[in-house]
């Protein structure tokens, strides 16, 4: 289960996407995360996954692995869903003891969770479409302005990226280390909730030793090429922004404001 994780992981291809300036693409999703909270209708959620849908169309990422980003939060979303469905008031459809449904429960626990899906989607489209070392480029280029205040703008965007391209790493180990485990008797499944916490205590040890010995050996490594952060530092290829970084902010600004209008008049 744990490999079915795909946070983090990069999809190769030359889609219209993945050919975007990458600070292009992490502004167009940061925008287009905050719209989905504006989002307050049936037509406005339509319009929405019909804008998802073409994004996934443009992008060439199999929807397939879309739905692998998502699969893993299930249990999130489900008690997302409950939540709102229990706790809303209005119009009764149900009613047995503590048990009180309502038609205005299920439509909000339908759009909450829409939201997170939405959101683990897109998400998933910028990392599957952008390489982790562009996407370490784009971070620190939006970061630089910050500089003048302080900011580290190179060893925040690489402590992103590593810890971004370590994170399917570190999810094989856990996975490795809980079938050996298991191969040996461990038990993960079976149990109340304090025996599987205890049960899980074989498999941290080793996986917090392993994290340490991998930052250890990066470190080492990073070392011996003489890396003394990003000052002076050139790069082989230079963002530049392109008419595609133009349509893809366009199209997000049109949807956007075509939201923005349907809170309005609703």
């Amino acid at each position: 289960m744990l490999t079915d994780i795909t946070l983090g992981q990069y999809y190769p291809g030359n889609s219209f996407l993945h050919r975007m300036d990458p600070r292009a693409k992490i502004i167009c999703t940061m925008i287009f995360i905050t719209a989905i909270f504006i989002a307050e209708s049936f037509w406005s959620y339509l319009l929405v996954t019909a804008f998802l849908l073409m994004t996934i169309s443009v992008s060439g990422v199999p929807i397939k692995l879309i739905v692998k980003a998502i699969k893993p939060l299930w249990f999130i979303l489900v008690f997302t869903f409950i939540i709102h469905l229990f706790t809303t008031p209005g119009t009764t459809l149900f009613y047995a003891g503590i048990i009180h449904i309502t038609r205005e429960g299920i439509i909000r626990g339908t759009y909450m969770t829409l939201r997170l899906v939405y959101l683990i989607a897109f998400s998933s489209l910028l990392t599957y479409t952008t390489s982790p070392i562009v996407l370490t480029d784009g971070i620190e280029a939006l970061l630089t302005p910050w500089k003048r205040f302080g900011v580290p703008a190179h060893e925040l965007a690489m402590m992103m990226s590593i810890a971004l391209r370590f994170i399917p790493t570190l999810l094989e180990e856990t996975d490795r280390i809980m079938k050996a485990q298991a191969s040996r008797g461990a038990d993960f499944t079976t149990g109340n909730l304090m025996h599987r916490a205890k049960s899980m205590i074989p498999v941290l040890v080793p996986l917090f030793i392993s994290a340490f010995r991998r930052a250890d050996e990066l470190a080492t490594a990073m070392e011996a090429r003489c890396y003394r952060g990003g000052e002076g530092r050139t790069k082989m290829h230079q963002l530049q922004y392109t008419g595609r970084d133009s349509i893809g902010f366009a199209a997000v600004v049109a949807v956007t404001a075509l939201l923005i209008g349907m809170r309005i008049m609703s």
